[in-house]
């Protein structure tokens, strides 16, 4: 069976295989007459002999001649193997997730709340990434390195499984947030460095400011999506009580002008999150956005498969000219 990479270069000289057939009955239609022969008046006197082994080799001959034709046709087909192959040059974004895990993420405008939809989509959003180096910060009142930026996205997405409300002590630490993305991003050699941080307050601690955090990630080049998440006016908060959780509808307080300020700084965008849907289009619209940039470079390595066949079809020309010659010779 062929292999999908054979092919002929010169299929057009197969044609010339026709004549193999067409030699084959000449042979046996004349080829005979072409013999050199003896007239006898009566061949009873030859009735019992057999046919000698130099007269039943005697097509050999030709059976050689017409092989040297078949692989000699063969050959000027140029049967050849073929190898394919891509040599893929990325220019690599290196993108911060920036996390916001306070208790006010266990809203539950968003189904089943607000942190549980934030890290599906966070996830989905991973999924579609294929070159890039993803890294994730979260933060309340506090903020730390969950994941380093990496392309083994299997760890990345186990570790923001592990993400809940309550790891960190509570409170909202935007500027904190931002710095440390800075950190994670700042010495990186890709082409693009982005944040997308995901938060439902206003900053209320830290020694940072967002404002000024954003102006030093705006001077290593790095560019920030904000996402402010929550429902205009109230959402249902689940509270701990002795007779066990109750909801109580608090209001969302988010800073939309400092996240606003944020992505200007740094020539990012802003985005407002009301539902789950409307945080899946906000994902993909930035995935759009910082899609990375692929060249493709495709390649074809022949292997040439005819010079056994020219050299098989020497040595058989040369085998019929010494049996011609010698065992076979006919008479003059």
């Amino acid at each position: 069976m062929l292999s999908p990479g054979f092919h002929f270069a010169n299929p057009g000289y197969l044609y010339l295989l026709l004549l193999v057939p067409l030699l084959g009955f000449w042979y046996l239609r004349f080829g005979s007459r072409a013999s050199s022969r003896l007239s006898y008046s009566s061949l009873r006197p030859f009735a019992g002999l057999r046919p000698t082994l130099k007269e039943r080799l005697r097509p050999l001959t030709f059976l050689l001649r017409i092989l040297v034709v078949a692989l000699l046709v063969l050959a000027l087909a140029r049967p050849r193997s073929t190898a394919s192959g891509e040599n893929i040059h990325t220019e690599g974004i290196d993108i911060a997730l920036l996390l916001d895990i306070s208790g006010s993420m266990l809203a539950e405008d968003f189904h089943p709340n607000r942190i549980e939809a934030a890290k599906q989509v966070a996830q989905d959003f991973i999924d579609g990434r294929r070159n890039d180096r993803i890294g994730l910060v979260i933060f309340s009142g506090q903020s730390f390195t969950q994941c380093p930026l990496t392309t083994d996205f299997r760890v990345l997405k186990n570790l923001l499984r592990q993400v809940r409300t309550g790891m960190i002590e509570d409170g909202t630490a935007i500027g904190l947030a931002i710095a440390q993305g800075v950190n994670r991003l700042k010495d990186s050699p890709a082409k693009s460095k982005v944040m997308i941080l995901l938060t439902d307050g206003v900053n209320n601690r830290g020694e940072i400011d967002p404002v000024t955090a954003s102006q030093i990630a705006q001077s290593f080049g790095i560019r920030i999506y904000t996402i402010a998440v929550g429902t205009m006016g109230e959402a249902p908060y689940p509270v701990p009580t002795p007779y066990g959780v109750r909801y109580q509808n608090l209001p969302a307080e988010v800073d939309e002008k400092v996240l606003q300020t944020i992505a200007g700084n740094t020539h990012g965008q802003f985005f407002r999150a009301t539902d789950g849907k409307s945080l899946k289009r906000i994902f993909a619209a930035i995935d759009q956005l910082e899609k990375t940039r692929i060249e493709v470079m495709a390649y074809k390595t022949y292997t040439e498969l005819f010079y056994p066949l020219a050299w098989l079809a020497l040595a058989l020309l040369l085998a019929e000219f010494l049996l011609s010659h010698t065992l076979l010779r006919k008479l003059p």
